[in-house]
C-alpha cells in the first residue's frame, strides 16, 4: 500500500485488570480491542506478504437491516439451541478450539487462553459466551464483550465438519440480536483490512462504519451482500 506523507503509524498496548462498561465504550470508539487483560490497537497489519491499512468496524444497529443471506443463515440454523451466559471456559470449550484452529494454514492459535481469560472474574469487561448445541452436541461458541452503549465480539470457534452452517456468522448474528435486545447504540465486530482479505465478511453487515485512526467513524457500504 501507498501511504500518505501525514501518515501517522499507530501500535500502542497497556493492560488492564478492570474497565468499566463506560470505558469500554470509549476504547471501541477509538479503535481499541482486547483480548484478555491485554488491551491494544494497531493501524497497520500483515496479509501474506502485503502491508495493510487495518480497518475497526461497528454497526449502528438503528440503521442495520439483514440481508437475504443473514436471514437464511438464522433460518437455517433455527433448529439449534442458543444458551447466553458469563464467560466461563470448560474442557468442552477447549476441545471445539483444538479442532476449530486446525482451519487456519497460518498463525494458527495455540491454546484459546491467548484470546480470553478464563472465566468472567478473570476478564476485565462484563464478557459473556452465546454456546450452541445440536440437541446436546456443543457445536459453536462466541464470546462478546457488553458495554454501556455498546457490544463488541471479541473470539468465536465452531465445529469444522458443521461449516455448512455460517456458524461464525450464525453467532455474530446473535450477538447482534443480543445487543438490540438491551438496547445498545452499535456492535463492534473487529479489525478487517484494506483490500480484499480472510475477514471481509465482517464488512458484510449493513449499516457498517469504519474508523478512519482520526477519531471518525465514516459510514461504509456493505461488502458482497446477498
Amino acid at each position: 500500500m501507498l501511504l500518505d506523507a501525514d501518515f501517522e503509524y499507530i501500535n500502542q498496548a497497556f493492560e488492564a485488570d478492570k474497565v468499566t462498561p463506560a470505558q469500554l465504550d470509549i476504547l471501541l470508539a477509538n479503535g481499541w480491542r482486547h483480548f484478555g487483560t491485554y488491551f491494544f490497537r494497531y493501524n497497520l497489519g500483515m496479509v501474506g506478504d502485503d502491508i495493510r491499512l487495518v480497518t475497526p468496524l461497528r454497526i449502528r444497529l438503528a440503521n442495520l437491516s439483514l440481508s437475504k443471506s443473514q436471514r437464511r443463515i438464522l433460518r437455517d440454523n433455527a433448529d439449534l439451541t442458543i444458551k447466553i451466559e458469563p464467560l466461563k471456559i470448560d474442557p468442552e470449550a477447549e476441545e471445539l478450539f483444538h479442532r476449530h484452529k486446525e482451519r487456519f494454514e497460518d498463525h494458527k492459535p495455540l491454546s484459546i487462553y491467548e484470546f480470553l481469560a478464563g472465566d468472567v472474574e478473570k476478564s476485565p469487561c462484563d464478557t459473556k459466551q452465546i454456546r450452541v448445541f445440536d440437541i446436546d452436541r456443543l457445536v459453536a461458541i462466541s464470546y462478546f464483550d457488553v458495554g454501556k452503549r455498546a457490544c463488541s465480539g471479541v473470539y468465536a470457534i465452531f465445529e469444522p465438519s458443521e461449516s455448512k452452517r455460517g456458524l461464525g456468522i450464525f453467532t455474530m448474528l446473535k450477538e447482534i440480536e443480543h445487543a438490540i435486545d438491551n438496547g445498545k447504540e452499535f456492535y463492534y465486530q473487529g479489525y478487517a483490512y484494506e483490500g480484499e482479505s480472510f475477514y471481509d465478511y465482517k464488512k458484510r453487515f449493513r449499516a457498517t462504519e469504519s474508523f478512519d485512526w482520526k477519531g471518525n467513524w465514516e459510514v461504509q457500504s456493505a461488502r458482497f451482500i446477498a
